[in-house]
């Protein structure tokens, strides 16, 4: 599917976790996700991202779709569940595995604690089980097996990254002691499945990203450019999501979220307050500018 220029349609999307109701942080990433997409004429899709059921509330997941509606965000294909995607992970795993990219893994969270060199998202696996399960162990895991890997990547709004996967990651883990398929997968193959060329998300999935550019490779994939919005900070300077400034959206009053959305994604006020949320919609269609998102965290 092209543009009317000829050049690739974009296909954009936004994954929220049914682990609650809709919050302002998500609202931000989803109203910056819908923003560009809309503004470069492209398609916007929903994916559920449930694949952990133990983490999911029961009915947020249509509460969150019943609150993007109201807030005028339409998605424009049929929402992805990743509850229903585990055949697609496990062919993945397969294919990676067939290579000799992984390998079973023995090591709990506390034994990679006690040995593993301080990363920035904590320890990175000293590589115990690389060469074989220890005599007298059991696999828990399947990680990926990470060799002297720089991956660099020119992010929208956040400029170059670069990051050492092997220093700064370690080999990552593909199937969970749980049996559960890894998040870092199931994105990476679920982008490709839904031919995801762009992604407008929030900056705590920043670090995340070389992982899954890395794995796009592995697997042959085309992997989408990135844009990661700052992150929305409460008064005491912690993360929106876990701090209890962290209340639902309102759906039923569903402008001034938006209004304040746009203004603290750097974007230029209406001229004049909108009489509705489509109007909202076709004036922030035609004003957004991505150079205009600031770098930075944003308070509210």
């Amino acid at each position: 599917m092209s543009s009317s220029d000829g050049s690739e349609q974009s296909r954009a999307r936004f994954a929220p976790s049914p682990s609650g109701p809709l919050h302002f942080g998500s609202l931000l990433a989803a109203v910056g996700s819908f923003a560009d997409a809309r503004a470069a004429g492209g398609i916007w899709l929903v994916r559920i991202e449930d694949l952990d059921r133990t983490r999911e509330l029961p009915g947020a997941a249509d509460d969150i779709l019943r609150t993007l509606d109201q807030f005028g965000l339409h998605w424009d294909e049929t929402v992805l569940y990743q509850s229903q995607r585990t055949e697609a992970y496990a062919a993945a795993l397969t294919a990676l595995r067939a290579q000799g990219l992984t390998f079973p893994c023995a090591c709990s969270r506390r034994q990679i604690a006690a040995c593993g060199n301080p990363g920035p998202e904590g320890p990175v696996y000293p590589g115990t089980c690389r060469d074989g399960i220890p005599q007298g162990r059991q696999a828990r895991s399947e990680r990926l097996r990470i060799d002297d890997t720089q991956i660099e990547i020119e992010d929208r709004i956040q400029g170059p990254i670069t990051q050492d996967l092997a220093a700064e990651v370690g080999d990552f883990v593909l199937r969970r002691a749980d049996g559960l398929h890894a998040y870092q997968l199931a994105v990476v193959v679920d982008d490709a499945a839904q031919r995801i060329n762009s992604i407008v998300r929030g900056a705590d999935l920043l670090f995340s990203t070389p992982r899954q550019v890395y794995l796009h490779r592995l697997l042959g994939l085309a992997h989408p450019c990135y844009a990661h919005l700052p992150l929305v900070i409460d008064h005491t300077g912690r993360k929106l999501s876990k701090s209890l400034a962290a209340a639902p959206v309102d759906p039923s009053n569903p402008l001034p979220a938006l209004r304040r959305a746009w203004r603290l994604l750097g974007q230029s006020p209406m001229p004049e307050a909108p009489g509705s949320v489509a109007e909202f919609w076709q004036w922030a269609a035609m004003h957004w500018y991505i150079e205009r998102v600031p770098r930075g965290r944003i308070a509210l």
